[in-house]
């Protein structure tokens, strides 16, 4: 298609779509996620849809489960806008379940399962979920909240469920570890049990459901860094998976995808199960992920794919493969922080070294914008590069805290426009409004905090954020949040917490601590400050050092001066 002037000067990167071949408008299915999926399934029944410790599964298969387990939801008494918690990672009964609460035309509620215990609490109670289904492992620490959630059952299940029946045998033998379960609470269930009892429920169980419905809630920092509940419709999801089949041409039925980022991650969710399930592919399912067995899990899965954080791309290249190990790999791409020129360089040279032509392609998104909103062209690489904005998604550059849109080559904050931009914040209309505006153009768009510019190339670059965010292992980290923690124990006068660098996860938290007189210094004080942030932040989140201090630097204007323990840090 051939683009006028008027186009280009608007959207200066529809350059790259005329190369590419890569159409500026789509059109959207107006229905839900796993209407998408089921789709799939018709087109390619024999497809293995997951991969999970080497049991496959196929499309066809993989439509019964999510049937049953949605007719299991609806004997329990799911009903259609019901909010139900998914505490899990990457197994085959996190990513079941997702579809199957989308089939009853309930609400995915997504949290991450390291999550402290207060942050639970807050997200059970804001998304008014009566349902929640947990991982083992951290059973107790829901079950501590079922009277004060008011929740109905508790689904449980065992790292060994996604399983076949013989590697579950061998499971159950060699796992040490067992979590105990009440015996006479009738609101805890067993995984096994819970789909057992589906053959007790015969009606209907497929809502039917369109494109403007509430489909999944997910949790962001917000403007502000506290925990804000961010509601994204089927539409917004599956607009995501949409778009991203054009701007990249590897994605072909049957091709694997290493799905190593979280459910629970919008980027993980969209990314790396949604969409491939939507496209014929095969998602090979890591529940956790572990640098040192990086390189035997690309020995034995032979991956097309691999999307991550650039600490995972870090691990990489420090793995020991050998000649043409990474031949398999046909695209490789990035998002969840920056990826600098080194490292960039270094990766590419590595999937070089080992057989595989492809080049790492940076991804820009938040969870506001349903994941990733952009991407960089093929074999186009730079500083600060994210490339070209998703088909019906507009950029622009607005000078801070206006409308005014910068001119080319200009920094301000990227806004975002279009199918991509979530429903709101739930329960918090100020927020929103904060968030997504109304500009004079008569299109709504969403401030992202982001600052960047639009390069005389016509792509998008990131420079930095207006917000203070640390980004571990891939991780947003906020520090206002920690900092408002720290300061409620009654020894602290005032904190600040920053970012230091780390060799594998990119950045750890640090804090620097002044407390009242009368207060000393102490590892019993430090104790207690890091025991109250265990009880409200995830582990991930966790300060990795803490410094009492008698006076923080302050700017002209009063402030902490957190640049300058910043650059204290790098010398």
């Amino acid at each position: 298609m051939k683009y006028t002037k008027k186009d280009l000067a608007e959207r200066p990167w529809l350059k790259y779509y005329e190369e590419d071949k890569i159409p500026s408008t789509l059109e959207y299915p107006d229905c839900s996620m796993v209407d998408m999926v089921m789709q799939a399934a018709d087109k390619w029944p024999d497809n293995i849809a997951y991969s999970y410790y080497g049991h496959k599964v196929t499309y066809k298969n993989f439509v019964k489960k999510i049937e049953k387990t949605a007719r299991a939801l609806k004997n329990y008494g799911v009903k259609e806008g019901d909010r139900v918690t998914i505490c899990m990672p990457n197994t085959p009964e996190g990513i079941t379940m997702v579809y199957a609460v989308n089939m009853v035309g309930a609400v995915c509620n997504m949290v991450h399962p390291l999550s402290s215990e207060k942050e639970l609490e807050y997200y059970v109670k804001i998304s008014d979920s009566k349902y929640v289904l947990v991982f083992d492992a951290v059973f107790d620490k829901i079950y501590r909240l079922r009277d004060t959630a008011q929740l109905e059952r508790i689904i449980v299940v065992r790292p060994s469920d996604g399983l076949g029946f013989l590697k579950q045998r061998m499971y159950k033998l060699l796992h040490v570890k067992k979590v105990r379960l009440p015996a006479n609470d009738s609101r805890v269930v067993l995984w096994e049990d819970f789909i057992a009892n589906s053959y007790f429920y015969q009606g209907n169980y497929h809502e039917e459901r369109g494109a403007n419905d509430l489909a999944v809630i997910m949790y962001s920092g917000g403007t502000t860094g506290a925990p804000k509940a961010v509601m994204l419709s089927n539409g917004n999801i599956n607009t995501e998976t949409t778009c991203i089949g054009p701007m990249i041409r590897q994605i072909t039925p049957g091709a694997t995808v290493l799905s190593i980022l979280p459910l629970f991650h919008c980027f993980g969710l969209g990314i790396c199960i949604h969409t491939p399930l939507c496209k014929g592919m095969n998602c090979i399912l890591i529940p956790a992920f572990s640098h040192k067995q990086f390189g035997d899990i690309i020995k034995k899965y032979n991956p097309n794919f691999i999307v991550g954080v650039p600490t995972l791309f870090e691990a990489l290249i420090n793995t020991k493969l050998k000649g043409d190990e990474l031949k398999s790999v046909a695209a490789a791409i990035c998002g969840g922080d920056a990826l600098n020129q080194t490292l960039r360089d270094k990766v590419n040279n590595y999937l070089k070294d080992h057989g595989s032509n492809a080049k790492i392609r940076v991804g820009y998104g938040l969870t506001e914008g349903s994941g990733a909103v952009c991407l960089s062209p093929e074999n186009t690489f730079a500083d600060g590069i994210i490339g070209m904005p998703f088909p019906d998604t507009d950029f622009k550059i607005v000078k801070n805290d206006t409308f005014k849109v910068q001119p080319v080559g200009k920094e301000g904050e990227i806004c975002i426009s279009g199918p991509l931009v979530m429903m709101g914040y739930l329960g918090d209309d100020v927020e929103t409004a904060q968030t997504i505006r109304l500009h004079d153009d008569g299109k709504l768009w969403l401030h992202t905090g982001d600052l960047g510019l639009i390069g005389d190339d016509g792509l998008v670059y990131f420079a930095q954020r207006l917000k203070r965010m640390i980004i571990s292992s891939g991780y947003n980290i906020y520090p206002t949040h920690l900092e408002s923690i720290i300061n409620s124990h009654e020894a602290v006068l005032t904190s600040t917490v920053i970012g230091v660098d780390h060799p594998y996860k990119g950045q750890v938290p640090k804090a620097y601590i002044v407390l009242k007189p009368g207060y000393r210094a102490s590892k019993r004080m430090e104790r207690e400050i890091r025991e109250l942030l265990e009880r409200n932040v995830p582990i991930y989140a966790l300060p990795a050092s803490y410094e009492f201090r008698d006076k923080l630097p302050q700017t002209l204007v009063g402030k902490v001066a957190f640049k300058k323990l910043e650059e204290e840090n790098k010398k």
